[in-house]
């Protein structure tokens, strides 16, 4: 596919402000042809902003119109999995920002509904793409840090319940900061571990903010069939100088962690620094991810890399699953 991949937009919130049309729009091989949000007003304004020439309250309308290549879907979780499933039914390729579905069973229907329409369908996981973390995996792809025993990681940020909107309630987010900030840590950690099979999950989730009925933190500790385990923090009501976002890997003969990017290697019974210099870069970490993810995507579309696997995220959302069962009943939960 020589010309640009066009695209449409499903959703003109924050995600879609901030990431997805401003560095999509400088995309090259990338166009928007197309912005759908059930706020015309606010979609108008930003098609505007951005020179897109068509907008749309309702995605039928938009596919049939438009006929987009591709289409990112950026509204709330509880709309993912089916205006997703509706783009690959109609033969347009989609990125669909996390959770892909609020279930593991949705997930697999995806798959399914994926396989059927071959097409491409890729969860937006943007950390994969952060230079610190691709320059971290080259070492573990080389099994430099040896065999690896542990990840530890955590994220806390500051969210009142007025910026948070939709995530606070149930139904439409699935899960509170577990799900919006614990998800995509362990999508990292089990993607970096080369995805090993969860075995077992103790868990403990926090009370909810104020108006909303899910968690504000909470922790979760994952053991794993090659006897590595992984535990991850996560808290919208860190109240500090700064957001804190941090991932640690011990293995036998090393260690390595963003936040900051740092490499350990044990070198004649010695630890060694070898943390790549540049590697992070001036940029900043998010937009860094965004712009690899949606160059990722449209390579994936033109047929130039292989997409990546859409089994790891029903292994994702079974986790996820297990760490509520356990929170719900104080207990260590097998799966």
């Amino acid at each position: 596919m020589s010309d640009p991949i066009r695209f449409g937009i499903i959703g003109a919130g924050a995600i879609a402000q901030v990431a997805h049309l401003p560095l999509l729009s400088k995309l090259k091989d990338a166009e928007i042809v197309a912005l759908c949000d059930t706020d015309l007003p606010k979609a108008r304004a930003l098609a505007s902003r951005f020179g897109i020439g068509s907008v749309y309250d309702d995605i039928v309308d938009m596919f049939r119109d438009t006929k987009p290549d591709a289409v990112v879907v950026c509204t709330p979780n509880h709309l993912h999995e089916v205006h997703a499933s509706a783009a690959l039914s109609a033969g347009i390729h989609v990125l669909c920002e996390r959770p892909v579905a609020m279930t593991s069973a949705g997930v697999q229907k995806l798959v399914a509904d994926q396989k059927a329409a071959d097409r491409v369908l890729m969860a937006g996981m943007n950390h994969r793409f952060r230079g610190d973390v691709q320059a971290l995996r080259e070492f573990l792809r080389g099994e430099e840090l040896g065999e690896l025993r542990s990840v530890r990681c955590g994220w806390y940020t500051y969210q009142p319940p007025d910026v948070l909107g939709w995530r606070i309630h149930g139904p439409q987010a699935g899960g509170g900061a577990m799900q919006d900030l614990g998800l995509p840590l362990i999508d990292l950690a089990l993607w970096l571990a080369d995805h090993p099979k969860a075995t077992a999950v103790s868990s403990h989730l926090g009370p909810a903010k104020t108006n909303g009925d899910v968690e504000q933190d909470g922790c979760a500790f994952i053991r794993c069939e090659d006897g590595s385990s992984i535990f991850v923090d996560v808290s919208w009501n860190h109240v500090g100088d700064r957001e804190m976002l941090w991932l640690d890997m011990v293995g036998s003969r090393g260690s390595a962690g963003i936040g900051p990017l740092r490499v350990f290697k044990e070198i004649n019974g010695k630890p060694v620094n070898v943390t790549p210099t540049g590697a992070s870069g001036r940029e900043n970490a998010f937009t860094v991810s965004y712009r690899g993810e949606l160059a990722h995507f449209v390579a994936a579309v033109k047929g130039e890399v292989e997409p990546a696997r859409l089994d790891d995220q029903i292994e994702l959302h079974r986790v996820v699953e297990a760490i509520r069962r356990s929170a719900a009943e104080g207990r260590e939960v097998t799966l």
